[in-house]
C-alpha cells in the first residue's frame, strides 16, 4: 500500500493517518512533528496533519501547552472509538487551514451517522492558556458526548467540572486569547455548536446546523468576550440560535455585535422560555442588527429577570412568520420579554413580508411549539435549499451599515499563522444592507 502512515503518542492519545481512501493503520517509529523536516514554514516542535491525509482518533488527543496543531486542507479526522468517546483538547494553538475546494472534516465512522445526535466524540476543548485558535473551511460534526472520569476535558477540568455533562463543538475560553471561524460547517451536534466564555474573535461566513438533542445553542457567548459575529446561516437550533449572556463577569464586559445573520426554524423543539431564536441575558452588551429571522419559535428575546444592558441595540432586524402562532409570538412583549425595535421589518399576519429565499421549501405541517424530537420538529437540511434572496424580496433593503465593529480597522493577528498562509491579519467583514447572511 502506497500510504505514509503515522503514529503519535501522547499521554493519552493514539492515530494513524494515511493518504485518503487508504486503510488507516499504526506503525509506531512515524511521528507527525514535521517541523523536523528541512524547509519546513511551521514553527519547531508542531505537529502537522499534513494535506489529504485521514487521523484515526481511537482515544484522546492532547495539544500540550505552548505547542500548535496545524491541520492542512483536506484532512479527515475520524472519530472511531464509541466507548472512549474521543475529544481533541487544546491547551496550546489550533490552526485548521481548510481551503473551499478541499475543506477539513472533523467526523465520525459511516456507521455511526444514521442518529444524527449520536454524540460518539467529545468536540474540540481549549484551555484556559490556549491563545490562538485558526478554523477555515472546517466541518465539525457528530459532536456532543457526555463525559465521563476518562474525559480529558474532565481531568484537566476544562468547560464543565462534574461527569456525565455534553461537551460543545467547539469550546473556548481564553479572555486573553484570541479565535476565527470562517467559512466553516457545524453539523448534527448533540450539544452547543459553539461556547465562548472568553476572548476576541470573529466568527463569519459559516452555517450551523441542528443543534441540541435535548438543549443546547448554536452559537452561545458568556462574559469575557468581544466578538463580531456575521454571515451565519443557523438552522433548527434546538434552544436559540444565539445565546448571549455576560454570565461569569469578571473582568471584561461582553460587548457582541451580531449582524447579518439568516437563523430559520429554531426553537421548535425546546417549548421552554428561552427556546428562540436570539436569548439575552445577564446585562449582555449586544448589537443586533440586520439579522433575518424566520419561523423561529420567538423573535429576540431576554430575560425578564436580568435582562441585556441598556446600551444595547436590537434593530433593525427581519422577522418573517408563516403561521399565526409566529406573528403573536414575535410581536414585542414587556410580560415575555420579546423586543421589536422601531425599525424593524415584521410580518403583520402569517406570510406576510415572506424574504423569498430562492430555493427553500418549509414543511406542510409547520408547528412551532411543538417541542422535543418528534414528529413536526423541523424537517432535516437540505444541501440544496438556498437562503438567498429573489428579486422584489422586502428583505433586501432596510439593513443599518454605519455601526461600529471590533475588527473592522483594528485586525485579529494571528501569530501562529506567520509565513504560512499569506495572510495572519483578520478583519470583519462589512455590514451589508439587505438583511441575513447572502442578499440577492
Amino acid at each position: 500500500m502506497n500510504c505514509k502512515h503515522l503514529l503519535l503518542f501522547s499521554a493519552l492519545t493514539t492515530f494513524a493517518a494515511c493518504d485518503k481512501n487508504s486503510e488507516a493503520i499504526t506503525k509506531d517509529d512515524d511521528t507527525t512533528d514535521d517541523s523536523k523536516v528541512e524547509g519546513s514554514v511551521y514553527p519547531a516542535g508542531s505537529i502537522v496533519w499534513k494535506k489529504d491525509t485521514t487521523v484515526i482518533l481511537k482515544d484522546h488527543f492532547l495539544v500540550e501547552k505552548n505547542k500548535s496543531l496545524y491541520i492542512e486542507e483536506g484532512a479527515t479526522i475520524i472519530a472511531s472509538n464509541n466507548e472512549v468517546k474521543p475529544e481533541i483538547i487544546v491547551l496550546g494553538n489550533l490552526y485548521s487551514m481548510g481551503t473551499n475546494e478541499n475543506p477539513v472534516t472533523f467526523t465520525v465512522e459511516e456507521s455511526s451517522k444514521g442518529d444524527r445526535f449520536s454524540r460518539d466524540w467529545g468536540g474540540i476543548i481549549c484551555g484556559y492558556d490556549s491563545k490562538e485558535v485558526y478554523m477555515n473551511y472546517t466541518t465539525i460534526e457528530y459532536c456532543g458526548a457526555l463525559t465521563t472520569e476518562n474525559s480529558l476535558s474532565f481531568k484537566n477540568q476544562l468547560f464543565k467540572t462534574e461527569t456525565g455533562e455534553g461537551v460543545p463543538a467547539f469550546h473556548f475560553c481564553n479572555p486573553d486569547g484570541k479565535f476565527i471561524i470562517t467559512n466553516s460547517t457545524f453539523y448534527n451536534n448533540a450539544e452547543d455548536h459553539i461556547y465562548i466564555t472568553g476572548g476576541k474573535s470573529i466568527v463569519a461566513n459559516n452555517s450551523f446546523i441542528c443543534s441540541g438533542y435535548d438543549g443546547g445553542e448554536a452559537i452561545n457567548y458568556k462574559s469575557e468576550c468581544l466578538a463580531d459575529i456575521a454571515y451565519n446561516l443557523i438552522y433548527d437550533a434546538n434552544t436559540n440560535g444565539l445565546k448571549l449572556s455576560n454570565a461569569g463577569f469578571t473582568f471584561t464586559q461582553s460587548v457582541l455585535n451580531c449582524y447579518n445573520n439568516t437563523i430559520v426554524n429554531t426553537g421548535w423543539r425546546r417549548p421552554k422560555i428561552k427556546g428562540g431564536s436570539i436569548w439575552l441575558e445577564q446585562n449582555i452588551v449586544a448589537n443586533m442588527y440586520n439579522n433575518l429571522i424566520a419561523d423561529c419559535r420567538w423573535g429576540i428575546k431576554e430575560s425578564t429577570e436580568a435582562g441585556r444592558a441598556a446600551n444595547s441595540v436590537i434593530t433593525p432586524n427581519f422577522y418573517f412568520a408563516s403561521t399565526d402562532a409566529g406573528v403573536n409570538q414575535m410581536r414585542a412583549s414587556e410580560a415575555d420579554g420579546i423586543l421589536n425595535g422601531d425599525n424593524d421589518i415584521i410580518s403583520s399576519f402569517a406570510g406576510d413580508k415572506d424574504p423569498l429565499f430562492r430555493n427553500f421549501t418549509q414543511q406542510s405541517e409547520i408547528n412551532i411549539n411543538v417541542g422535543g424530537n418528534v414528529e413536526g420538529a423541523p424537517a432535516e437540511f437540505n444541501k440544496e435549499w438556498s437562503f438567498r434572496l429573489s428579486a422584489g424580496s422586502p428583505a433586501l433593503h432596510g439593513g443599518n451599515t454605519s455601526f461600529s465593529r471590533h475588527f473592522a480597522n483594528e485586525a485579529i493577528e494571528m501569530d501562529g499563522l506567520k509565513d504560512i498562509i499569506g495572510n495572519n491579519r483578520f478583519n470583519s467583514p462589512a455590514p451589508a444592507s439587505y438583511f441575513g447572511a447572502f442578499g440577492e
